[in-house]
């Protein structure tokens, strides 16, 4: 195989370590906003 194989697969790799992280941390912020929602649920009814 040649360098520029090596290169391009390399290359590769990296774009879907960071889709993959992207992808994660879309998921973990989707998470926590529905909590946040739960939370003010929660509080709204606390303060009635």
């Amino acid at each position: 195989m040649s360098a520029t194989t090596y290169l391009f697969i390399a290359n590769a790799a990296v774009w879907v370590g960071v889709s993959g992280y992207l992808i994660f941390l879309a998921s973990k912020s989707a998470g926590l906003e529905k909590r946040v929602q739960q939370l003010e649920l929660l509080g709204d009814d606390n303060d009635s």
